[in-house]
């Protein structure tokens, strides 16, 4: 029988209670839908380039592909879920990337992957945010920081499960694997949303949806990774190079015209006035392109320079998740009592020290000796500043816009993962074939690292210039809420970003 429909104003659910736990896996297992498939993608790059004969700028499309649209949609998809039904959007957020994933195992060319994988990307848009927002509706106030919190701990395990998952598979079979587990675990999400999940939406949810906003924003970032991605083996005065980077400056500028005038935009720009809000941002921007950008390609040197298996590449980045796990909520909490911006600022020295542990990486290296010291270091790095950023953005602004200080701080954070995998090859020579030559792959990966490192020092600069001074606390659930996702971007806490209040 159907989970009955409720209003926001009625969230009732006690944690311990058997409905509860159902609602609690099952949004556990919605948003681990796009987590995990992320992680696991960047560790089968390698093996999609050889069997579809691809050049790296294929391989960046792939990753960015999905980033794209994630990002572009991520607020409307919020929004959508308040209008329409935190459930209804749920389900088809999971049936739509089930589909997608369809299409990405069957993938025969490098293009057909790329489209897939954008609407796999959509579908996340749908699905990540509602997952959180019904969390938020249905739970009592007692039981909601708990909530929240108990799905980022499993969410964070799953993400540490990925690597060996996905690893394993791309061993025993090939690539396509990594696919195909999608769509058997959004049937079980489906039937547990249907039967356990309460119907939710938000009464107050008013105004038409920010289309133009969103399309504009996809034409923008799409246009500038098509530029970026052309840059690394064009010369600037190339058409493929400037035709599109111009399309990207005109496709932004709409959108801030777009947003500045429409009635209910997904991006209030007032939101920016506020010095602590577009500061962490700005931070955020940094720090996550250096996030996206060394893990990515870290992955691609372990098996191809070092030699790892996919299996071994992908079980060496586990620590940064465990390391996260273990000790970032408890930075939340420390932010919460001698404020975020010291955190906000050391935090970035730390996994910068980790990024330049890499630079000793090549051909000869051990797990132990090399790998091993760089990941957790780093991982150290990510779990001093992770939870005093997201808790910092949504302290900034009043309570009732916590939910889309959230989302937009996802986004800028998915964005700078797009803008750095799209940028960092063309800046290092990193193209063609390059990534399958040890010789040359080595000098341009060290390099990428050293941009990275920079950019860390830089994001930790900018926070302690700033970042105000003062202990911004806000919503006691931000210490917890960790996805266990440092390449994606920060986790949406609370209410679902809601572009069009």
């Amino acid at each position: 029988m159907p989970a009955p429909h409720v209003s926001l104003s009625s969230a009732h659910v006690s944690l311990s209670s058997a409905p509860g736990r159902w609602i609690v896996l099952a949004c556990v297992l919605a948003s681990g839908l796009a987590g995990v498939d992320a992680t696991v993608v960047n560790i089968a790059l390698p093996d999609i380039g050889a069997d579809l004969r691809v050049d790296f700028a294929s391989l960046q499309w792939t990753i960015t592909g999905y980033t794209l649209t994630l990002a572009s949609f991520v607020l409307i998809g919020g929004s959508l879920g308040d209008r329409y039904g935190h459930r209804r959007v749920l389900v088809v957020g999971v049936a739509w990337f089930a589909v997608a994933s369809l299409l990405c195992a069957v993938a025969s060319t490098s293009p057909w992957l790329i489209g897939a994988r954008a609407l796999q990307g959509v579908g996340g848009a749908l699905l990540m945010p509602a997952s959180l927002a019904i969390l938020e509706a249905v739970f009592d106030a007692d039981d909601r920081g708990r909530a929240i919190g108990t799905w980022s701990a499993f969410s964070g395990a799953a993400s540490a499960i990925a690597p060996f998952v996905g690893g394993w598979l791309l061993d025993v079979a090939d690539w396509r694997w990594v696919f195909l587990i999608n769509p058997p675990l959004a049937v079980l999400v489906v039937v547990l949303a249907v039967r356990h999940v309460p119907e939710t939406h938000d009464a107050a949810a008013a105004g038409r949806l920010d289309v133009a906003g969103s399309l504009l924003c996809v034409v923008g970032l799409g246009a500038l990774t098509a530029g970026l991605i052309a840059a690394g083996e064009r010369p600037p005065t190339d058409v493929a190079v400037w035709l599109p980077m111009a399309l990207a400056a005109a496709a932004l500028i709409g959108f801030l015209v777009v947003e500045r005038w429409q009635p209910h935009p997904m991006l209030p720009l007032g939101l920016f006035r506020i010095r602590a809000f577009t500061a962490t941002n700005a931070v955020t921007f940094l720090l996550y392109a250096a996030n996206s950008g060394a893990l990515l390609l870290l992955v691609v040197e372990l098996q191809t320079v070092t030699g790892f298996s996919p299996l071994l590449a992908g079980a060496a980045l586990m620590p940064i998740t465990v390391v996260m796990l273990l000790l970032a909520s408890r930075f939340g909490a420390l932010a919460g009592r001698i404020g975020a911006r010291p955190l906000m600022a050391v935090g970035p020295l730390v996994s910068a020290a980790g990024l330049v542990l890499m630079t000793r990486l090549n051909a000869s290296s051990g797990y132990v000796v090399d790998v091993l010291p760089a990941v957790t270091v780093f991982g150290l790095g990510l779990a001093v500043f992770v939870a005093p950023l997201t808790g910092t953005a949504l302290a900034s602004v009043p309570h009732a816009r916590a939910g889309l200080a959230s989302g937009v701080n996802n986004a800028v954070a998915r964005a700078a993962g797009l803008v750095a995998i799209a940028a960092l090859p063309a800046l290092t020579g990193i193209t063609g074939d390059v990534y399958r030559d040890p010789v040359r792959f080595l000098p341009a990966f060290h390099a990428a690292i050293w941009i990275c490192a920079g950019l860390q020092v830089a994001g930790g600069l900018l926070a302690w210039i700033a970042v105000p001074g003062r202990s911004l606390t806000g919503d006691p659930r931000c210490s917890v809420n960790l996805s266990g996702d440092p390449v994606g971007g920060a986790s949406i806490p609370g209410r679902a970003p809601s572009g069009s209040r």
